[in-house]
């Protein structure tokens, strides 16, 4: 072989070595506790791919060659490290948490209501709008303590102009959708309404409650912000002792300066809970949890969702049966991109939910979700492979 085609192999095998993509885990941690980080947003750089911790604090991705990766949660310093450190198996990253225990209340002129509303408005205007959310969507569900559906997909909303509210067009990459049990559970089934569900994000729905007039004296609210974390402050809505109804406990954190939300979380508390009476009659529910939360990120000059997670539990009956159902929902942005897409009409999805799509399985793209399953959850993924 000559020199020439010597230099040429040696260059055409080490491009194959360089180009291989590995799969790489990082587990998030507390620094004083070491317990693990859930919601911790971490950003490959290189190609802007967005993944969130999972409750283990785990993420798991594949990486073809170095990059920097940026790694962000509310309650701690942002960290920015090179791949080519993450030479262990199991990577487990320390975060320093950036709130004391001791948190000062703002006093203001304006009551915190005004101040949140102020912010939604400034919010809904400041998210970028056209612009495209590739999203991985994942949901478990449960009936009478069993898993019994599941399903997941790749979805792209083209988000369209906000007049007066956002909308979005949807389009389904991939889905699966599979029933886990031989028993009939379709009627049972709640999940995403893909059709609604970015204009209730992109609007702060969820938020609507704290801005009624009632809720003056329904909720007690209280500004905080803490002396080691300059960069958000944090509202709180707490229900109060008198108040009635099944009222959630919600927090906003938000960035004072730019004055966007950067998150929202509420959650039934056990006090309410334990202050509602039960219901008997045919068709009547009995919540016994819920919990709700979005992440909005700021990334260059677009602010988008970053991603969301419900979860709601709840006995149904019907005539002298009682089931008991959960849902738990996962909502990830991969990537966000301003760049708009031609469709064709009859690509377009038009129905709620993924349940009744038939499955169009092209990759293992829930193996590149960026969104890494539990135990016990991979645990339920690794059944639905079984069905293929």
């Amino acid at each position: 072989m000559s020199a020439k085609g010597i230099i040429f192999v040696f260059i055409f095998l080490a491009s194959r070595m360089f180009s291989q993509s590995e799969v790489k885990t990082i587990i998030l941690k507390d620094k004083d506790t070491n317990a693990p980080i859930e919601d911790v947003s971490v950003t490959i750089l290189k190609t802007k791919q967005n993944l969130l911790s999972n409750a283990n604090g785990v993420v798991i991705f594949e990486l073809n060659g170095n990059t920097n990766i940026q790694i962000k949660h509310s309650s701690y310093l942002p960290v920015t490290i090179r791949s080519n450190t993450l030479n262990q198996a199991e990577n487990i990253i320390l975060l320093s948490s950036n709130v004391n225990e001791l948190e000062d209340i703002i006093i203001t002129k304006k009551h915190p209501q005004k101040i949140l509303a102020s912010l939604i408005e400034n919010s809904k205007k400041k998210l970028t709008v056209p612009g495209r959310l590739k999203v991985y969507c994942r949901e478990f569900f449960k009936l009478n303590g069993k898993y019994s559906y599941y399903n997941d997909g790749l979805v792209n909303f083209q988000l369209m102009d906000k007049t007066n509210k956002t909308n979005a067009v949807v389009l389904v990459e991939q889905n699966r959708s599979i029933n886990l049990t031989t028993d009939y559970v379709k009627e049972d089934l709640l999940g995403y309404n893909l059709n609604d569900i970015i204009e209730n994000y992109y609007n702060f729905k969820y938020l609507n409650p704290l801005l009624e007039a009632v809720a003056k004296k329904e909720y007690d609210f209280i500004i905080k912000v803490f002396s080691k974390n300059k960069d958000y402050n944090v509202i709180a809505a707490v229900p109060t002792e008198t108040a009635s109804g099944l009222l959630d406990d919600f927090t906003i954190i938000y960035d004072p300066d730019k004055k966007l939300i950067i998150e929202v979380s509420s959650s039934v508390s056990p006090m309410v809970l334990s202050k509602m009476k039960e219901k008997t009659s045919n068709g009547s529910k009995n919540v016994y949890k819920s919990m709700f939360k979005t992440i909005y990120k700021v990334q260059n000059n677009s602010y988008f969702l970053l991603g969301s997670k419900e979860e709601i539990g709840f006995e149904k009956f019907e005539k002298d049966s009682k089931k008991e159902i959960e849902v738990r929902n996962y909502f990830l942005t991969k990537n966000f991109s301003t760049e708009f897409y031609k469709y064709k009409d009859e690509e377009v999805f038009k129905d709620k939910t993924l349940h009744n799509k038939k499955n169009v399985i092209l990759t293992d793209y829930w193996n590149e979700s960026g969104l890494t399953a539990t135990e016990e959850e991979q645990q339920i993924v690794n059944t639905v492979d079984e069905f293929h």
